[in-house]
């Protein structure tokens, strides 16, 4: 068997680009997927070859099913079988409860849920040994807005991440027995550029200082690391669990 193919959706920076990076250097070949971003995706992509590790970047938007299914059908034709999926692509948005119309929480749970469905569809239907396939694992990011409500404006935003929790552990009850395991990580203030919407980092890193029991914002290289640890057999027996990567917050 050669080396493991991995698909990182929302890849081209932050959190996802972090778990593209460290799996080129883990010893997969990697699948960067981006939505509009296409220069920070391939240079992601470049960064990964120039490790020695093989890389494609792959355009789509992962809330559209037809979309999805032409992703995935590059990739089978890049890298052949998928052994891990990475549900990380995602929005932020603020906009409170009562500036909701029919778009903007719609667009909020299509980038966010409906992408996990879909991503999760094509990568089932090639690693369950039910389709014949393998095996293989699929970790969906969600995030601390889950269980704390989010930031102010960020209802629907913690709204479909509480979803996505959900749904990592049904998904978990129903592929468990067909060789894919499934778990979600709940990264918590992470400096990334996401967090613009929210006053940009350094006031992200200012309320991490008294926010976080650790004192500090967390970087996407620290999810990452458990990202590639939950995709390894050192996890083999991690099944529809959530981490917390948020400082003790």
């Amino acid at each position: 068997m050669g080396k493991k193919v991995m698909l990182v959706t929302g890849a081209s920076r932050g959190i996802g680009a972090a778990i593209a990076l460290l799996a080129g250097q883990s010893g997969y070949r990697v699948g960067v997927n981006y939505l509009r971003s296409e220069a920070a995706a391939h240079a992601v992509v470049q960064q990964i070859r120039d490790g020695g590790a093989e890389a494609v970047a792959l355009q789509a938007d992962v809330g559209q099913l037809a979309q999805v299914e032409r992703m995935f059908a590059e990739l089978d034709a890049a890298f052949g079988q998928l052994d891990v999926l990475v549900n990380n692509a995602g929005v932020l948005a603020n906009f409170r409860v009562d500036a909701v119309d029919e778009s903007n929480v719609a667009d909020m749970f299509r980038a966010n849920v409906f992408s996990m469905y879909f991503c999760s569809r094509e990568a089932v239907r090639r690693m369950s040994t039910a389709h014949g396939g393998r095996g293989g694992a699929i970790v969906n990011m969600s995030s601390v807005a889950a269980r704390l409500g989010g930031l102010g404006g960020g209802a629907a935003y913690a709204a479909s991440k509480g979803a996505i929790d959900s749904f990592n552990l049904a998904l978990a009850k129903e592929v468990g027995t067909e060789g894919i395991r499934v778990n979600a990580i709940r990264p918590g203030l992470i400096s990334t550029d996401m967090h613009e919407v929210h006053g940009g980092i350094a006031k992200m890193e200012q309320m991490a200082r008294t926010a976080v029991p650790l004192g500090r914002a967390g970087s996407a290289a620290e999810v990452a690391q458990v990202a590639l640890w939950l995709a390894s057999e050192a996890a083999s027996y991690v099944h529809g669990t959530v981490v917390d990567v948020a400082g003790g917050r």
